[in-house]
């Protein structure tokens, strides 16, 4: 593929649902609105996956190439009396959540045509969506610092716009609360690229890859600062408990994209800018990472045991299946980054599928409650087979796209060595056994037994929209778990350039 189509891509892929966003609020007919929304998103999915045509990673990281060699980029003048640059660019590392972030919009838009959830006009959710889209894509894609800062940004206002206009019963408060944390990890983000910008006197994270331009104790506070920023917003524990009630509360296609994309910002952040702008700093506060990322598999794990809401429990799980991935990344080896980075696009596959498939169940019988969700398989035998498939594929089953991020973490720990370092991975290894435990209580709960009077009431049938929307997220996560090479392959490269730059 030619630099220009690989730039006109790149430009298209926000381009495409911002146009959409403002197209969709235009149009009066709700509908009609929702449709060209989809269509949309449909487009931008199609614009990313040429993408990795132009992939060539020959060379990325040797001496004589930077450590951050995207495939393609677009480098504009932004703001030249600040030196800003309008710079994009995408590689092995980003690609694939590029990907999902796409593939997940659509879905949620398309979602809408069959189902609207009440609190508002479906054409304004549709164009919340997108322009969330936009904010998230754009992150996974800047390659200037502030430039990424500000589509950190963007996704704020619409995500709170989606809970606190379609959300639950204390929608409200929920919001507040994604708003508030969301902002105390932002003020601590915008700290963070400021120390980089004015000590290194550049913006750009080509350059900065590797720590060019920050000495020992600018690393250090750099990456105190933008870690704790992405930390919030993947979540970490203990800065995690907006998550939960931001999940419970927001209507389907929000759980959707918190979950399958939202989080994935800050983890991504942290190996694209934390780690890699920052390496000593990344080296010096690995072992607090790696204890704080066990204590979120374990914290998750124990609450979900003990919920007994239905999306409540999901949003915990989130907690706990995150905690898997900062734990690859505390590794700082190319085992555990290749964990961490399969393990995000796993997540966001099947707990995208559960939100959905929790939404269907609280739409049919209008409870999240577990202990009034039993016998679901006898009313409703396929709903009860697609969320039983969903909650194997999230407790790591051995051939589905949960197994790998969740294995490997562990046994990058234990190749790090030393007694902390095992410990962490024991720890982790059991909280993976407890994973299973709370899921299979799950499936227990609400599949098996009697129907309760909630459930007797449910009809078998599947709606169109919905089997149209699950598919996707079903094949998915078989070919990502017999197949992971779809998504190691195109990041084994960066991986290693970013390693290379590393104490």
């Amino acid at each position: 593929m030619s630099g220009i189509v690989g730039q006109v891509l790149l430009v298209a892929v926000l381009a495409v649902p911002t146009v959409g966003a403002a197209v969709v609020v235009a149009l009066r007919h709700d509908r009609a609105a929702r449709l060209v929304g989809t269509v949309a998103a449909g487009l931008t999915l199609l614009a990313t996956l040429p993408l990795v045509a132009g992939r060539d990673d020959s060379g990325v990281g040797t001496d004589s190439t930077p450590a951050v060699r995207p495939w393609h980029q677009v480098d504009l003048p932004w703001v030249p009396g600040l030196d800003l640059r309008f710079h994009l660019g995408v590689d092995g590392i980003s690609w694939p959540l590029v990907v999902l972030t796409a593939l997940l919009t659509l879905l949620c838009c398309g979602y809408t045509l069959g189902r609207v959830p009440s609190g508002g006009s479906g054409r304004a959710l549709v164009a919340l969506l997108l322009l969330v889209e936009v904010g998230i894509l754009g992150t996974f894609l800047a390659l200037d610092l502030v430039l990424f800062f500000v589509f950190f940004e963007v996704v704020l206002l619409p995500m709170y716009a989606i809970i606190a206009g379609w959300g639950g019963p204390d929608r409200h408060r929920a919001a507040r609360k994604f708003a508030l944390y969301t902002l105390f990890g932002s003020v601590l983000l915008l700290v963070g690229v400021l120390v980089v910008v004015t000590t290194a006197g550049t913006a750009d994270v080509v350059a900065l890859t590797g720590g060019t331009g920050l000495s020992r104790g600018p690393q250090l506070a750099a990456f105190t600062l933008l870690a704790l920023a992405f930390a919030v917003k993947s979540p970490l524990w203990p800065l995690h408990s907006w998550l939960p009630d931001a999940h419970t509360q927001a209507p389907t296609v929000g759980s959707v994209i918190l979950a399958g994309v939202l989080l994935k910002m800050g983890t991504y952040g942290l190996i694209r800018i934390a780690v890699g702008v920052a390496p000593e700093g990344a080296d010096w506060a690995a072992p607090v990472l790696g204890v704080l990322a066990v204590a979120a598999i374990l914290v998750g794990s124990l609450v979900c045991l003990v919920q007994t809401e239905l999306k409540r429990l999901i949003a915990y799980s989130s907690v706990g299946h995150m905690g898997f991935v900062l734990l690859g990344v505390a590794t700082l080896t190319g085992t555990g980054l290749q964990a961490a980075l399969i393990g995000n696009v796993a997540h966001g596959i099947i707990t995208g599928l559960l939100f959905f498939l929790a939404g269907a169940v609280k739409d049919r019988a209008h409870t999240g409650d577990l202990v009034d969700l039993s016998g679901l398989r006898e009313t409703a035998p396929r709903l009860a087979g697609v969320l039983g498939f969903a909650a194997v594929a999230s407790l790591g089953l051995p051939g589905l796209a949960g197994f790998w991020g969740e294995a490997f973490a562990v046994v990058a720990a234990v190749r790090v060595g030393g007694p902390l370092w095992l410990t962490l991975a024991v720890l982790a290894a059991l909280g993976g056994a407890l994973t299973a435990a709370y899921l299979l209580r799950l499936l227990r709960q609400v599949t098996h037994g009697r129907p309760s009077p909630a459930v007797a009431s449910v009809r078998p049938g599947v709606a169109g929209v919905e089997l149209v929307t699950w598919a996707p997220l079903v094949l998915l996560t078989l070919a990502v778990g017999l197949a992971p090479i779809l998504v190691l392959g195109v990041a084994h490269a960066p991986v290693d350039a970013l390693l290379a730059g590393l104490p």
